[in-house]
């Protein structure tokens, strides 16, 4: 019996492109390839990519066709360019045959854009946690980070970037994978290699609102104390770890970034370091060296500062500095109109400018006799570098000669009568000036005396109000008398300038610009005024007006005390503040200071928190930070208000040519708050008085 057939299968079948080897040289680039904007890799690298392990895609080619529609033996191709135009660069360096056989996919079907435009479109990209697994794999069969990056053309450290990324807690690869995480939140987790402790703050974080990266990172590293602070600059990350201090890096960020673990350790080693600096001032015969990372700002007011000199230069010294400068200048003509300087010539100017600045910031020289009663202070500047201020006499370290002078002085006035009681105001009687004949040898009887320097000095009020200019250079001479002599000399102007310090160490202030500005300007004043205060009066009068009055101002300005303390209320002088701030417009914001979760919201409720945020980004914004607890509402509102000029009510500037109604600010936004409930302060139509009304 015969077997049945099989059923036909009537299926189509799809029919694939014939594929076969062409000669290079038949090869030729098509202008419908759509790809025209160079992107990824080089021709170069690629060319060195397909000598290292020849080439892994044909190109797809079609029939050049004759004018009669017959085929030439040339192909062009539409897609694949880059690959040919990498063949052929292989070609031009004699390492690969004019007509080796390429691999190709003929094509004779629809257009040719359409097939150039489905490679580069269909084509999917590799998975970046693919790529980082991939790095891994190869690391692990015995490649190093220097071959893995040269074979992929990435530099070693993004392979090591890679390679980090790829050591994240499993479970949140896989999280990644899904695209339940993006790749910033999952760099993030790299700063702690823990990762036990990642998949805690995942955990923690996941249902929460913010999940932002620098959120993960200060999660990960709390407590710690970043690479960048002047600290950590000071002693050198390689001296800590050298400690035994843990060292979280981010291989992602700056190369400066990382978080110190141990900030105990970290300041104990900057107070031995200071000691040892201290330690060599105190070789040179100071009476006192005081050092650490900080003082609080304005910590040298009341202190005499001893005048020091440069060391002088040798006539040989002196040449030679004289040849650097002429070179410097010579140098910087040459190059003044060139848009860029070339490494050569910036490295030479560089190291120039450098010796030049080591001979003008050499040492200063002090008085022996002065250095034995004067200290220094020794700190940290903002890059970490030492900060070192030598010179200065507490009041009971004064010279007890300029004590015996006083002294002396005082039996002069007493001997005269004018402190002894041998005359009293309210005792004409027991003057001695009923008869002056009685004693041919003595001056104007005191009684008098007062009498007529009552008459002058109410003479010169009247004399001295009728001439402003003069007016102004009595003040600013009583000013400077306070301000830069600590022996003040004498003046008949009773004007008492009062300078405090800060003593709340709030984070910053010392190094904020406006006290850089400050202490620049006063030192550039102090060097101009003369050591002896009995000339100031002639050295006020030859200044030139323009920097008389900026002295002028800058006197004033030191004066200014609007600090709120609870001891001491000030509400009228808080309130003349602001009026003050006003008439200047003043910018606090320009000053330096910004809200930070440490400085500033931390130290407020949840609900002045919200108020901030809400002011600076709106009621959307704000509410959703409604929900957090106030460590992380207080990072995320630091986050957001970074880029804005928000400042707490009691820092504000008040447009005076607003109507009150506009310019005042809302009494529910005022920041103050009182220590213990917490609860918003009162609120004034001047901001700094809603501190006393906090009260």
């Amino acid at each position: 019996m015969a077997k049945p057939k099989a059923k036909a299968n009537t299926a189509a079948t799809l029919a694939l492109s014939v594929s076969r080897d062409i000669p290079l040289n038949k090869l030729l680039l098509s202008q419908a390839n759509v790809r025209q904007v160079k992107a990824g890799v080089s021709i170069e690298e690629l060319a060195e990519d397909i000598a290292r392990r020849t080439l892994l895609q044909g190109l797809t080619v079609r029939a050049v066709l004759d004018e009669a529609g017959f085929e030439t033996g040339v192909y062009e191709v539409p897609a694949g360019g880059r690959r040919l135009r990498a063949l052929q660069l292989l070609v031009k360096q004699k390492r690969l045959a004019t007509d080796a056989p390429i691999p190709c996919v003929i094509r004779d079907k629809g257009l040719a854009e359409e097939d150039s435009l489905a490679e580069n479109i269909q084509r999917a990209p590799l998975h970046p946690l693919d790529q980082f697994r991939a790095f891994q794999t190869l690391r692990e069969k015995g490649r190093s980070e220097e071959e893995i990056a040269a074979a992929f053309f990435v530099t070693p450290a993004v392979v090591k970037q890679r390679l980090k990324l790829a050591a994240v807690a499993p479970a949140l690869l896989d999280l990644y994978a899904d695209d339940a995480m993006t790749l910033e939140q999952l760099m993030a987790f790299t700063v702690n290699g823990d990762q036990q402790r990642q998949s805690q703050i995942w955990e923690a974080l996941k249902n929460g609102y913010n999940r932002e990266p620098y959120h993960i990172r200060r999660m990960l590293t709390e407590g710690a104390v970043r690479a960048a602070d002047k600290r950590a600059r000071f002693v050198g990350v390689e001296a800590y770890e050298a400690a035994g201090g843990v060292v979280l890096k981010d291989l992602f960020a700056d190369a400066d970034e990382g978080w110190l673990q141990d900030a105990g350790l970290l300041n104990r080693l900057v107070a031995a370091k200071l000691e040892l600096s201290a330690e060599e001032l105190r070789d040179e015969g100071w009476k006192w060296v005081e050092a650490a990372a900080d003082f609080p700002y304005g910590h040298t007011f009341g202190l005499r500062r001893i005048e020091g000199e440069r060391t002088s230069l040798s006539e040989e010294e002196q040449q030679s500095y004289e040849t650097l400068k002429a070179e410097f200048d010579a140098l910087q003509a040459q190059y003044e109109s060139a848009e860029e300087l070339s490494d050569d010539v910036d490295k030479q100017l560089g190291e120039l400018e450098a010796a030049i600045e080591a001979v003008d910031e050499r040492p200063f020289q002090f008085p022996p006799e002065e250095i034995t009663r004067a200290g220094v202070f020794v700190s940290l500047d903002p890059s970490g570098a030492l900060r070192i201020e030598r010179g200065f006499v507490r009041p009971e370290d004064e010279s007890p000669l300029e004590d015996a002078e006083s002294s002396h002085e005082d039996e002069a006035i007493a001997a005269d009568g004018h402190e002894n009681g041998a005359f009293d105001e309210t005792n004409p009687a027991r003057g001695s000036d009923d008869d002056p004949d009685e004693e041919p040898g003595r001056a104007i009887p005191d009684r008098l005396l007062i009498e007529l320097t009552e008459w002058r000095t109410l003479a010169l009020r009247d004399a001295l109000a009728k001439c402003p200019d003069i007016a102004f250079v009595a003040a600013l001479h009583t000013l400077c008398l306070d301000l830069f002599y600590t022996h003040r000399g004498a003046s008949c102007v009773d004007i008492a300038a009062r300078q405090s310090v800060f003593r709340s160490a709030a984070a910053g202030l010392s190094d904020s610009a406006a006290a850089i500005a400050i202490d620049a300007r006063h030192q550039e004043f102090a060097d101009r005024l003369p050591a002896d205060p009995v000339t100031l009066w002639d050295a006020l009068t030859a200044m030139e007006e323009s920097a008389r009055s900026m002295l002028f101002a800058h006197c004033v300005a030191l004066t200014i005390d609007a600090v709120f303390r609870p001891y001491d209320r000030r509400s009228a002088a808080l309130g003349h503040a602001d009026v003050l701030a006003s008439a200047i417009d003043l910018d606090v914001n320009a000053a330096g200071w910004k809200p930070t979760a440490d400085g500033y919201f931390l130290r407020i409720s949840k609900a002045q928190i919200l108020e901030a945020v809400r002011e600076a980004k709106g009621e959307d914004v704000a509410g959703r930070l409604d929900s957090l607890k106030k460590p992380d509402m207080a990072a995320a509102a630091e986050e957001l208000l970074r880029e804005t000029a928000w400042l707490p009510t009691v820092m504000r500037t008040i447009d005076r040519n607003l109507p009150a109604e506009e310019s005042s600010p809302d009494c529910d936004d005022a920041p103050i708050a009182d220590d213990k409930t917490g609860t918003p302060a009162g609120c004034d139509h001047h901001p700094a008085s809603a501190a006393i009304a906090a009260e």
